[in-house]
């Protein structure tokens, strides 16, 4: 008898699932019994699917950090813009993204304290670092700024207002609408500090 065939949208189901549960709770505190009972199936058919929890964390990490550190490679190996294009594309880029996923940085931030094996070799920011166009542009214009301080003092300050979003409203510092305001208005000031820095 042929194996049963698995349905591709039962598999998409379970992902989906996975991911919301794991962003809710967490890899260690998520069950395989959670990621069954959200996706509305029972557990034989979620292990026939996915034979383990950290099979399904490594794909929904993934995904996940493909989303936070993917963004930019594409802007920073772009041969065709200028140093300045590439510091307003950058931002905007990360800033676009992290409004699209605002609990993104919070839960990559948490799974990296908690379960740093499943990052080891997810992240590549060294070599984006080392490697990229964009560095080959700064070190000719500004040799005496280190790359990579550069690229995270721009990729902290456009994360920080989401990290910082849950405690800023439950404070009632501001309002979600504010602080949607808020981050337009730093996309702004960000690109302005940084260009200021790289042309003085």
């Amino acid at each position: 008898m042929a194996p049963k065939s698995k349905d591709a949208s039962t598999e998409e189901k379970i992902k989906e699932a996975a991911r919301t549960v794991f962003t809710q709770k967490g890899y260690s505190a998520t069950r395989t019994r959670d990621i069954a009972e959200e996706a509305g199936i029972n557990l034989a058919l979620l292990n026939y699917y996915f034979r383990s929890k950290e099979k399904l964390f490594e794909l929904v990490m993934a995904e996940k950090v493909a989303k936070l550190f993917g963004v930019i490679a594409p802007i920073v190996n772009n041969e065709k813009t200028s140093l300045d294009e590439k510091v307003t594309l950058i931002v905007d880029a990360y800033i676009v993204m992290l409004t699209q996923n605002p609990g993104l940085p919070l839960f990559v931030l948490s799974e990296i304290r908690n379960n740093p094996e499943h990052f080891g070799n997810r992240i590549q920011a060294g070599k984006l670092l080392t490697e990229s166009y964009f560095v080959k542009q700064l070190m000719e214009k500004k040799p005496d700024i280190h790359p990579f301080h550069f690229v995270l003092n721009i990729l902290s300050m456009s994360i920080f207002p989401f990290i910082a979003k849950p405690v800023l409203e439950s404070a009632g510092v501001m309002t979600s609408t504010q602080l949607s305001d808020f981050t337009e208005e730093r996309k702004t000031l960000i690109v302005q500090w940084f260009k200021a820095m790289i042309n003085s």
